[in-house]
């Protein structure tokens, strides 16, 4: 199969699983190279987790997120149905580790991964899934000449970013369907259902690339 087809089918499924959706624009986020955005995340998500980790730093990143949003000026409705689904998963975890591990490290915890996760939306709401793909196609193109499958490998990096939300949306909706129950935050009322959702998308996924010929030669 051909390079170019392969590029193709792998939009096609991008396009398929996508959870963020892109708002066309011509902000200067809008205009930045997919690589230098896809380098920026891995920098901010390695600074706020690894490096800087602190409750004040991830305060400051998210805050940085917020001003991002307003450059970028999608409408607010896209804002929230990008920002708020994940928040009944963040609470869960905050409350969690402020059990075992005490309040700080659990309010850190919610910063950081809010921020990381606001700022992975950022990219996928200002790039379209074609410029995501040939830039991190072209990155990987020096490896080639070592037989690495870097299509296979772009098409994985591009949908984990944009699987990330639809992974939270299910976390949400378990929550709220066990509440709904009175089974609260039970492990097993929550974690089954995702679960279960995981497995049957991971399912599509693969009968997709399966029916398109993906890693046929």
């Amino acid at each position: 199969m051909s390079r170019r087809r392969t590029t193709q089918i792998h939009r096609a499924l991008v396009d398929q699983a996508m959870l963020g959706t892109y708002v066309p624009g011509r902000t200067w986020i809008h205009r930045l190279g997919p690589g230098w955005k896809m380098l920026a995340l891995i920098a901010i998500i390695i600074s706020i987790s690894f490096i800087f980790r602190s409750l004040p730093v991830a305060i400051g990143a998210c805050a940085a997120a917020a001003v991002c949003y307003v450059i970028i000026r999608v409408p607010w409705r896209t804002a929230l149905s990008q920002l708020l689904p994940p928040l009944p998963v963040l609470v869960f975890f905050t409350v969690f580790t402020g059990i075992f591990e005490g309040w700080y490290a659990a309010f850190t915890l919610l910063f950081v991964l809010y921020a990381c996760i606001a700022f992975a939306t950022i990219v996928t709401l200002t790039t379209p899934v074609a410029r995501m793909l040939d830039s991190l196609d072209h990155a990987l193109a020096p490896l080639r000449r070592f037989h690495v499958p870097t299509e296979s490998i772009t098409l994985v990096l591009v949908l984990t970013i944009r699987l990330i939300p639809v992974q939270l949306q299910a976390f949400a909706d378990a929550v709220d369907a066990a509440r709904a129950r009175g089974a609260g935050f039970s492990t097993t009322a929550v974690l089954v259902p995702v679960l279960v959702r995981s497995i049957r998308r991971s399912q599509q996924l693969g009968d997709a690339l399966v029916a398109r010929g993906v890693g046929d030669d």
